[in-house]
């Protein structure tokens, strides 16, 4: 490659949805619900957790958490989308994108801690009951947390600054509606051995150790569930960990089908539906999940949204 075809990136372009004006208006309505939908449930889940005291448990902690971590994980990428698609203008500033992709990685990989940390705690809950409150005090908790946000940042970090010492062709065309790591790797002309090696090393680290321990935690966990006798003790269990298995079940799927998409087909169209699940609708399903599966997340709920209405509305309502 000729040092003429090689530049210091001002900025990308972000191509997205490349489709027609009209279908575009209806894309940013879509995609506006969504992220209001994604924004407010996991913000009323962070507030109840927060202000009610019956929730003040390790489980919900890891909670209140993760939905914290889900807010910051759809605003890295959504609202810069929907401006987008709005103003007609698909760029982004190199210094933006690259800070799209550190945030990006900080949450999405605390999202897959914080999973994992939740595991672990269903594990002590289920096999380890007696000892529960022992091992799962709130110093071990808030090291937990922290440990897992430290771990998020100097990770993303790791990746995000190997990308200084790259130049870039002068195809500067993204082919998603964000800063995707891998896709800004292609547009590279220097040689990008070393970020591929600490995006792969980080992957394992940051991604497949803690699909293993999380697959680990619950092999254990059906493992104690089916010594159980009675049919009542086993459905109690089960229900203890349900929401929180779904939750892996849709991050790690929606997640797997982004890689899966992206290694059977060299179409973008479907890597960017993938992306659309993993970043977009994933973290709006989270607050569903764990509400309308949870009784006590119901009440706390309840108790919230009462305290938000104005007096005067309840008094009307007769909600008071």
């Amino acid at each position: 490659m000729e040092p003429g075809n090689q530049t210091h990136a001002s900025e990308f372009l972000l191509l997205g949805f490349s489709v027609k004006s009209e279908i575009q208006f209806m894309l940013f309505g879509l995609f506006l619900s969504i992220y209001l939908v994604a924004f407010m449930g996991n913000l009323l889940i962070f507030l109840a957790i927060c202000s009610d005291s019956h929730l003040h448990m390790p489980m919900y902690f890891f909670l209140s958490n993760l939905s914290f971590a889900d807010i910051c994980f759809t605003s890295t990428t959504i609202p810069k989308m929907l401006l987008n698609i709005q103003t007609q203008r698909k760029t982004i500033t190199y210094e933006g994108c690259l800070s799209q992709i550190f945030f990006f990685i900080v949450f999405g990989c605390l999202d897959n801690l914080l999973l994992t940390v939740m595991a672990y705690d269903r594990f002590v809950a289920i096999c380890h009951p007696l000892h529960y409150s022992v091992i799962m005090n709130p110093q071990f908790c808030g090291l937990l947390a922290l440990g897992s946000w430290c771990i998020s940042v100097m990770g993303s970090l790791l990746e995000t600054l190997t990308l200084l010492r790259l130049s870039f062709c002068t195809n500067m065309e993204i082919p998603h509606f964000f800063c995707d790591l891998p896709e800004i790797l292609k547009l590279a002309c220097s040689d990008t051995l070393i970020n591929n090696i600490v995006v792969y090393s980080a992957t394992g680290l940051l991604a497949v150790i803690p699909f293993h321990a999380i697959l680990l935690s619950y092999y254990q966990i059906i493992s104690s569930i089916l010594s159980i006798s009675s049919a009542a003790g086993k459905h109690k269990a089960f229900s203890t960990c349900g929401s929180h298995l779904s939750m892996v079940s849709l991050f790690y799927g929606t997640g797997l089908g982004v890689y899966l998409s992206s290694a059977a087909t060299s179409s973008s169209r479907m890597s960017l539906v993938a992306s659309v699940m993993y970043t977009i609708v994933t973290p709006m399903m989270n607050p569903f999940i764990y509400s309308l599966r949870n009784r006590d997340m119901k009440r706390a709920l309840s108790r919230l949204l009462i305290r938000m209405v104005p007096l005067s509305v309840r008094t009307i309502t007769g909600l008071s």
